[in-house]
């Protein structure tokens, strides 16, 4: 073969590399919204999807070249598999707990959770693993920083599509198009019918789903609207759980209605700037107008539910020129203003889903917090007032937050109970600026208050719940017996002990960055999207600094990558937040991207130094899926004790790699025939 051939078909696997890297991160994405969005409380555990993916990657790129041509040739069957069973067996999962309360009104249906949960794990595995091992045999046709390039680069396009789409309010079939499209492209001829008729039917059931009455997407929740039949007003439901309903102004101001019980309770208050944390399709808002307000700040994460209430609540709220509306996190809005409110109104504001599929936080958590509680009161006025209501479901969390209130206010707030253990909570800066029938008092020892460091506010005390831990259990079992029974020979992949190590720890990094942006700059999926794709340029500027570099001085590159975790670790998040918005930001971008790069350096090299890149690659990935797993740890050590298990790992990973040796890679992979490069797409 002539070197202008091999050049050209060089050139020509890196961008069928980046086709591949970009659908899988893509595909993983649409699995953790879409999936969360079908299967309820699922959405509280989108790692679980998040974990089955990098099992199914991992596997993917530890199955060696010579096997497992199966699995790419029937690539789309466990992705139609998976649509189709769900949209035929809509599923509620039963999740009950005393260590952790679960929002939501809905009855156990569709198959017993004990045949779905694992159905759709190992599904989603099969999935992730053949479209990983398309990508594998792309990635090992290239040298190794140079596959890892293409596939980085694949993924920022990948995550970017998703987050743009997700901007859009784009419906799940259009999801299912573009994926179908991709891997169409990637089967090539030889596999065209083989995928056309799974790929066609997936598109089908996620055509019917669009269509369906009143459904659409927000950034965050498949969302559907239904008139009410027996009176006026419109009930809206989030992931396929009750959320919100639109009520007229008559009824939400009916004498004990608990939309005005901050306003009875509080009756010297002028009520006349008011700010509404949670302000969904605009009951808060009307009340609050209806109440003589001159200004009310109308705070939702939420784009489609504001465009809702703004289209369909009779009162016209939104319509109303004193209305100002903020799509923003309430606590990212709270730690930005400088205005001051007579009353805020913390209202309804519990998600439906988690920040993240890397996470255990939920949209609302840092809201909760007693750093957030200090922060509205900071921003009441003189003979102000907070109130907050929900349906609290249980005595412990409403005395968690009535003691948190008492402790910040120096006084029992006020508190109104309603029927469905609903409770509203209201207290005025001092005990003359609140007027209450009844006090609040504690029904027993009241839990500790939730904190920005562990901000679980639904968790009763500090532990992983043995739901979480059966599930987690399971998990790490099928990994196990899926890495036996895929081939994979385990004493092959001992010598990668640090790329698993490295693996793991850099997920716990991941997420560790995610939930810090979350706090700074608030729990959007914007901020999300950012951050993941700030992830990800940060690791690509590694790989580039790495290829450019004929040698790495490893003990100087562990002595900055353990520094930069030592100063993350040291720096309080009070004083990240004590800052102005652009110091602010400084100051997480430094702490968040410096560990990683350092540490993507070092995987960077390690990974150039491979004898088999892919293995190693694929060992590193399975490290993340355990990664993943020990996230569940901030559950009882806080987020911040994360970075010492980080450091712990990467300590590990620094001794495995000397045990382990440094041979160069000689050949760097041999560019193959062009009947190779082209993997059946003759």
């Amino acid at each position: 073969m002539k070197l202008s051939e091999v050049r050209h078909d060089a050139r020509s696997v890196r961008w069928w590399l980046l086709l591949a890297s970009a659908t899988m991160l893509f595909v993983e994405l649409a699995l953790i919204r879409w999936a969360g969005a079908n299967v309820v409380h699922l959405s509280y555990f989108s790692n679980f999807i998040l974990l089955g993916s990098f099992l199914g990657i991992g596997l993917g790129f530890l199955i060696p070249a010579t096997r497992g041509q199966w699995i790419k040739r029937w690539a789309p069957v466990p992705l139609a598999l998976l649509v189709i069973l769900v949209r035929a067996y809509p599923v509620q999962v039963r999740q009950s707990s005393e260590q952790i309360i679960y929002f939501t009104a809905v009855k156990t249906t569709g198959l017993p959770e004990w045949v779905t949960l694992p159905v759709i794990f190992l599904l989603t595995t099969v999935i992730m693993a053949a479209i990983g091992k398309i990508t594998a045999d792309l990635f090992r046709q290239l040298p190794p920083l140079d596959a890892y390039r293409f596939d980085l680069l694949g993924s920022i396009t990948g995550s970017v599509s998703f987050a743009l789409l997700s901007w859009l309010g784009a419906p799940s079939v259009v999801w299912g198009v573009i994926v179908a499209a991709a891997l169409l492209i990637l089967g090539g001829r030889r596999n065209a019918l083989r995928y056309a008729v799974p790929l066609t039917a997936m598109v089908a059931a996620l055509f019917l789903e669009t269509t369906t009455a009143g459904i659409s997407w927000s950034p965050y929740y498949k969302i559907q609207v239904t008139p009410k039949a027996s009176a006026q007003g419109y009930r809206i439901s989030a992931n396929g759980v009750p959320h919100q309903s639109i009520i007229p102004l008559s009824v939400l101001m009916q004498k004990n209605s608990p939309y005005r019980q901050a306003y009875d309770q509080t009756p010297a208050n002028p009520h006349k700037n008011v700010l509404v944390i949670g302000a969904g399709n605009g009951n808060d808002v009307a009340v609050a107008l209806a109440h003589g307000a001159q200004r009310v700040d109308a705070v939702e994460i939420d784009p489609r539910l504001q465009q809702i209430g703004a289209q369909l609540h009779p009162a016209k709220p939104y319509a109303d020129p004193r209305v100002h509306v903020h799509i923003n996190d309430g606590r990212a809005y709270l730690e930005r203003t400088n205005a001051k409110y007579d009353l805020i109104v913390l209202a309804l504001p519990d998600s439906l889903t988690l920040v993240s599929g890397a996470s255990n936080l939920r949209l609302e958590s840092y809201l909760f917090t007693q750093q957030s509680f200090e922060a509205a009161r900071d921003h009441l006025a003189p003979h102000g007032a907070f109130a907050m209501y929900n349906y609290y479901r249980t005595n412990w969390l409403v005395d968690r937050f009535a003691g948190s209130l008492d402790d910040i206010y120096g006084h029992a707030p006020c508190m109104t109970t309603f029927a469905r253990n609903a409770a509203v909570l209201v207290a005025g800066m001092t005990t003359t600026d609140q007027s209450c029938k009844k006090v609040w008092r504690p029904s027993g020892a009241v839990p500790a208050a939730a904190t920005d460091d562990h901000p679980f506010p639904y968790l009763l005390h500090r532990t992983i719940p043995t739901l979480y831990l059966g599930v987690l259990g399971g998990i790490l079992l099928v990994t196990l017996l899926s890495v036996r029974l895929t081939g994979v020979r385990i004493r092959s992949t001992v010598r990668y002990t640090d790329m698993f190590l490295m693996g793991a720890a850099f997920m716990l990094l991941e997420t560790k960055n995610v939930i810090g942006f979350a706090l700074y700059f608030g729990t959007t999926w914007l901020v999300n999207a950012l951050v993941f794709i700030g992830v990800l340029i940060a690791v690509l500027a590694a790989v580039e600094v790495r290829r450019r570099l004929r040698r790495v001085n490893q003990p100087l590159l562990q002595l900055l990558l353990f520094g930069a975790l030592a100063v993350a670790w040291l720096v309080p998040a009070h004083a990240v937040l004590s800052l102005p918005f652009a110091g602010r930001l400084a100051a997480a971008i430094a702490l968040a991207f410096a560990p990683i790069f350092f540490a993507n350096l070092m995987f960077s090299d390690r990974l150039a130094l491979a004898p088999d890149p892919t293995s190693a690659f694929g060992a590193n990935l399975v490290g993340a899926l355990t990664g993943g797993v020990l996230e569940y740890l901030a559950l009882v050590t806080g987020y911040q004790a994360l970075l010492l298990v980080v450091a712990l790992l990467y300590l590990g990973a620094c001794v495995a790699m000397r045990f382990a040796g440094r041979r160069p890679n000689k050949q760097s992979m041999p560019m193959p025939a062009q009947d190779e490069v082209t993997f059946d797409r003759q």
